[in-house]
């Protein structure tokens, strides 16, 4: 009797494990639907980069001399043509006056020499022709008499011939005495004026280089923006090739991100594009307009520029960010949720339909 509730008791438990192994067996596995549903697909092609000012000018003075004041500070906004700093130029001035008095005494030069009298030499070659006409015409006429008077049979040859031979040297005389005038009066007159007008250019062009030498004492800005540096204080040397006040346009910015090499074909000019600051994660909108077309041998990576607005001037240069372009926009499409894509064979991706 006490034998047969020890056989019992495990027979019992046996067939509890048995019925629940089956029921564990047989319980469905949870299962959620979802709906497939339309919608745009966004291609995006994303980089890290640097923010530039739109625009920069490091404004170097062409002349050394000693600064005489500044009118522009670190952080002012300035307009282009503002006039930022003024050198020491009281020498330059000086120059500049003596040049404007030299051209001053060749311009009186040259109106004289275009106004001035006949010289005498014109006048002494004015008397030769005439001496020689008068010549001239007394040889002709004894020549016509002489032959009319061998035509006659009055006069022997030999005297016409003697006639002949007296005026063909005063016509010859002539002749060298009108050449003579007419070099004096258009060549002597002309190479003097034609000096006179060379000094006064060349007294025009010193000053003109003088005038030039003073106006690089006035330190202009040649385009708009904000000071973002100005190294040298007043009465300091100001040299030139050293930079002397630098002007930022910051109003738009220019991220300079670089994106893989494989990527960067569906990257084109205009596409879309959004700016992410890395430490405080403010983004801007912008558009892609500069794609290089070569490779860093370095980094094998395509440099891209992407500008965009700067409102209020919160970006600034030399902070790190975040580039992200969209290459290509799929509307319509129908989308299923990631959740629903299971691991398929060989290393794909499937999910299960449901059809009604």
């Amino acid at each position: 009797m006490n034998q047969k509730p020890l056989l019992l008791i495990p027979l019992l438990l046996l067939v509890s494990c048995s019925k629940k192994e089956e029921k564990e067996v047989e319980a469905p596995a949870p299962v959620q639907v979802t709906a497939v549903t339309q919608d745009t697909i966004r291609r995006l092609v994303a980089g890290d980069g640097m923010l530039f000012p739109r625009d920069q000018a490091s404004v170097t003075p062409k002349i050394a001399s000693p600064v005489q004041r500044f009118l522009v500070q670190r952080g002012d906004h300035v307009k282009q043509g503002q006039l930022l700093a003024v050198l020491e130029s009281r020498d330059l001035t000086a120059g500049a006056a003596e040049s404007q008095a030299l051209l001053a005494q060749t311009e009186a030069n040259l109106r004289s020499t275009t106004s001035a009298q006949i010289p005498e030499s014109i006048v002494k070659a004015q008397t030769d022709v005439d001496s020689n006409k008068q010549t001239e015409d007394a040889a002709r006429k004894l020549l016509e008499n002489r032959e009319k008077l061998l035509q006659q049979g009055a006069l022997a040859r030999k005297l016409v011939d003697d006639a002949q031979v007296t005026y063909a040297q005063a016509h010859g005389a002539l002749l060298a005495a009108q050449e003579h005038l007419r070099a004096l009066q258009s060549v002597g007159k002309e190479e003097q004026i034609k000096t006179a007008a060379s000094q006064v250019e060349a007294a025009r062009s010193h000053l003109q280089s003088s005038q030039a030498q003073v106006s690089y004492s006035q330190i202009l800005s040649p385009i708009s923006g904000v000071v973002a540096d100005r190294p040298l204080y007043a009465g300091e040397m100001a040299t030139p090739g050293a930079p002397l006040v630098t002007v930022m346009d910051i109003s738009r910015i220019i991220a300079r991100a670089n994106v893989p090499q494989n990527q960067s074909a569906s990257v084109k000019v205009g596409q879309p594009a959004t700016i992410t600051q890395v430490d405080t994660n403010q983004t801007v909108d912008g558009k892609v307009t500069v794609v290089s077309p070569a490779t860093d041998p370095n980094s094998t990576t395509i440099q891209v520029w992407v500008q965009a607005e700067n409102p209020g001037e919160q970006l600034k240069p030399g902070t790190s960010v975040h580039v992200t372009i969209m290459t290509e926009v799929i509307k319509a499409t129908p989308v299923v949720p990631i959740a629903a894509i299971l691991p398929g064979e060989e290393g794909g991706t499937a999910c299960l339909v449901i059809t009604s």
